[in-house]
């Protein structure tokens, strides 16, 4: 509400004079007493989303509601996240380095080699505090609704690590037209409501339900005057892509040119936007394939499955354009702080030829069809190719799962009436553990200790990005400060304007390169012959990240892929193989005896 804004923007502007910070929030003193005047907060987490994806950083995807926030909040230009998505949601709730938090990968691809070690779990560790405990403490509301994949057992569920009303997919990715699994890891689709197993309604699509579930925890608390603070981890645009059939026909024909002339149409438009320099070059990743060289039917199936796409994109905007409506109805939206981001970069893994015998058996053994009439729809099984995952993270080069600016570098929006800067771009440097520092910084709540409910925890290691909001200062992270990163053997190290970067087969060539992502988020130019002296320095400084975080060696042989599939295998067909294998022992004998017998003289 106006008056409760006004207080909260004193308090912040009492804050700020009393640490000698410029008086920049400041709107209109009023007396402090008058109810708890902090904001609410809207953590807004989409699922693979490519750099360029959304409107406001340079796509042609209609999103008018992330638009809106772009016009009232600061769009950073040179965020970067983990390149996968657990260990970016252990980062992102908790300030913490997702190693120490025992996330290094998610748990569908770790190996038996690397699981005997405590931190190399994949679900976040109890050494941790979430951002939703620090704000619940602090008498907050805490919601959330959305994809959790943080631990599925009783004691990791969300509803045990701060929220207080939530609704939970359990797993990497579901179906978003009813409650059912995406790969064959997994058995069924495990959502979860306060903690507890829960069926799905029958109309359910994804991202309305999220929304319709955001809307019901606020309002059943709305009357007591606290604030809130509401997670909306989104399963739209991961895999199973899948839109309703209004949204994808916007984009009927949009595609029709292919993925080279969309990556350099939106290039144009982010250097239009200032989102990347005018000297930007693209990096072509020999991955997409050629597009020219498809038949006529091809072109247009990969067309129609980059339209799902995008109108998966547009349905996320417009249900969270529902929220803010019911906020502004409510007398709430000028209070709230908007926070919009990706976990990872653009999915580059789906199938190039989606038609082919392969695709469709592997869809026909999830029940799913990949008929081009119905793609998108409940029943059937998409993906982008990795030529439009290309495009999706235009001007960036790979994808996620690698280190290259396509899998780290995403959106960010911090957006609100509030907030003193409007439509404002910052290139500054910005990492996923500093989100939590930011939200304690503007609901006022103070970072843990060294210890929390009665045990050691691991100290926020994230930079609070509020002085970048205000215009106080132009940098979080100085010239020599650095982040370093690993997963699965891909590296990267941040530093001032450079990056330190490996990329492992069979993308990568394994070979360390040195860029100025500042100059050249393309990563086309590298520098490490240029500037040998900052290229060993910088490995050094991996060096000791490697070591600070416990980062483990991979095994010999390990792939991600091949690693996913040995596990799913374990898990989904371990008894059926045992029984195999026990039944194979028992005949050996028998077959043995008869083969003797087969070749015994007569």
């Amino acid at each position: 509400m106006a008056d409760r804004r006004r207080r909260w923007c004193a308090t912040l502007a009492g804050l700020a004079l009393a640490a000698g910070l410029p008086n920049v929030l400041a709107a209109e003193a009023v007396s402090p007493d008058a109810g708890d005047p902090r904001p609410n907060i809207v953590f807004i987490l989409a699922d693979d989303l490519g750099f360029t994806d959304i409107a406001p950083f340079g796509s042609e995807v209609q999103t008018p509601t992330l638009s809106a926030f772009a016009e009232t909040g600061v769009r950073f230009t040179n965020y970067h996240t983990a390149a996968n998505c657990a260990p970016a949601r252990a980062m992102l709730l908790t300030g913490v380095n997702n190693h120490l938090a025992g996330v290094p990968n998610i748990p569908e691809m770790l190996a038996p080699e690397q699981r005997r070690h405590a931190h190399y779990q994949g679900v976040l560790g109890d050494n941790v505090v979430t951002v939703a405990t620090l704000l619940e403490g602090a008498g907050y509301h805490t919601y959330m609704a959305g994809k959790w994949h943080l631990g599925a057992s009783a004691d990791k569920r969300p509803s045990r690590r701060g929220f207080s009303r939530t609704v939970a997919l359990m797993d990497s990715g579901a179906d978003n037209w009813e409650q059912r699994p995406y790969l064959p890891l997994y058995d069924r689709a495990n959502w979860f409501a306060d903690g507890e197993p829960t069926t799905l309604p029958e109309d359910f699509y994804s991202s309305r339900f999220l929304i319709d579930k955001t809307i019901e925890f606020i309002d059943s608390n709305l009357q007591d005057g606290k604030p809130f603070f509401a997670y909306i981890p989104f399963m739209a645009v991961h895999m199973p892509v899948q839109a309703p059939r209004a949204f994808t026909d916007r984009y009927s024909g949009v595609y029709d040119g292919g993925w080279d002339e969309l990556r350099r149409a939106r290039l144009q438009r982010a250097i239009a936007l200032g989102i990347v320099p005018p000297q930007t070059a693209l990096q072509w990743m020999e991955s997409r394939g050629d597009w020219d060289a498809l038949t006529a039917d091809r072109r247009r199936y990969e067309a129609k499955r980059m339209a799902v796409y995008a109108g998966m994109i547009e349905a996320m905007d417009f249900h969270i354009g529902r929220l803010v409506d019911y906020l502004r109805a409510h007398g709430e939206y000028a209070n709230t702080v908007f926070i919009f981001t990706s976990d990872n970069g653009s999915e580059g893994s789906g199938p190039a030829d989606q038609e082919a015998l392969s695709s469709r058996f592997g869809a026909a053994m999830m029940g799913y069809h990949v008929d081009y009439e119905r793609l998108g729809l409940q029943g059937s099984y998409n993906t982008i190719s990795p030529g439009f995952a290309s495009a999706a993270a235009s001007p960036l080069a790979f994808y996620k799962f690698y280190t290259g600016e396509g899998g780290m570098r995403v959106p960010l929006i911090i957006a609100g009436d509030l907030l003193p800067r409007h439509n404002t771009l910052t290139p500054a440097f910005a990492w996923a553990t500093d989100i939590t520092p930011t939200i304690l910084s503007l609901t006022g709540t103070p970072l843990p200790g060294a210890r929390y409910a009665g045990k050691p925890v691991q100290p926020i290691t994230g930079r609070d990005l509020t002085p970048l909001l205000t215009g106080e200062r132009e940098r979080v992270y100085a010239e020599h400060d650095a982040v370093g990163y690993e997963l699965t053997g891909h590296a990267a190290l941040f530093q001032g304007d450079y990056k330190l970067v490996l990329n492992r087969p069979p993308l990568g060539d394994g070979q360390w390169r040195l860029y100025n992502i500042v100059s050249d988020p393309g990563e086309v130019v590298d520098l490490a012959a240029q500037q040998p002296d900052r290229f060993r320095a910088m490995q050094l400084r991996y060096q000791r990240f490697q070591a600070e975080n416990g980062v483990l060696p991979l095994p010999p042989g390990y792939s991600q892929m091949g690693q996913l599939l040995t596990n799913t295998v374990k898990a989904r067909y371990a008894d059926a193989l045992g029984v195999l294998l026990v039944s194979l022992l028992v005949l050996l004998p028998f077959y043995v005896a008869y083969r003797m017998r087969r070749s015994a003289p007569r």
